[in-house]
């Protein structure tokens, strides 16, 4: 019995449709009906079909290991993904960074604070001193309290460095791989369900991500989105972040 038939008949001995298959995996029913029926073109590539193997097997009830050595049989057995094969041009994720109160911001608020109470003093002795020449008569006025000066807060500047923090959190089974600008692989393997990979770097990376539907992904804490059932292929630049 081939893959396809083992798997469409653990399916139906499941009493699930392939609709059901579908929802339960993120996996396209053109796909699903596709490798029942032995096709694995659709699936993209030999790793991403071993992949919707073990995905659909898991659902219908059906042992992947026997399943996967089957298709490297008949396949070939499987060999490291090259970055010209996985990743492709992608727009890079831009994180907006808060604008920072600048000294010289902080300095043109003082300075206006100054001349403005300058101003004020002046409007005001001056009227002071008409009041007192026309009306001889009249006691003097009381002595005003001084003001308080507003106290300005110096800005203190905290070191930052650029770096990108990328937090995974596998909801479902999924394929990540990670290599930098120059095609080397940092990364390449499958996260199981309920585990959280982190990766800290300070140059920019591409990233792939099979099953994207079944992950949460953050970049410096801020969630990225992921709501697609093909692959998804990000590129990721650090940003400044604050120490300390």
């Amino acid at each position: 019995m081939s893959i396809g038939d083992t798997l469409a008949d653990a399916r139906r001995q499941a009493g699930l449709t392939i609709t059901q298959v579908s929802q339960r995996t993120r996996i396209r029913e053109s796909i699903i009906r596709a490798i029942e029926q032995g096709d694995f073109s659709p699936c993209g590539g030999d790793f991403y079909a071993r992949g919707h193997i073990r995905s659909i097997a898991s659902v219908v009830g059906a042992d992947p290991v026997p399943l996967i050595r089957e298709y490297d049989e008949e396949h070939g057995p499987p060999t490291a993904m090259r970055a010209a094969q996985v990743f492709e041009p992608a727009t890079p994720i831009k994180i907006r960074e808060p604008r920072r109160f600048g000294f010289a911001r902080a300095a043109a608020v003082v300075l206006l604070a100054v001349i403005g109470f300058g101003v004020y003093h002046l409007v005001t002795t001056g009227g002071t001193k008409k009041n007192a020449a026309s009306q001889t008569s009249t006691p003097p006025a009381a002595t005003p309290t001084p003001k308080a000066h507003p106290t300005v807060q110096p800005v203190v500047h905290r070191p930052t460095r650029r770096e990108a923090i990328i937090r995974l959190t596998a909801v479902q089974d999924c394929w990540v791989g990670l290599t930098d600008t120059a095609g080397r692989q940092l990364y390449q393997g499958i996260v199981s369900a309920g585990k959280t990979m982190t990766w800290r770097e300070l140059h920019r990376v591409s990233m792939v991500i099979g099953n994207p539907m079944g992950i949460v992904l953050t970049v410096n804490g801020k969630p990225q989105s992921t709501h697609t059932v093909q692959v998804l292929t990000l590129s990721i630049a650090p940003t400044p972040v604050t120490l300390g």
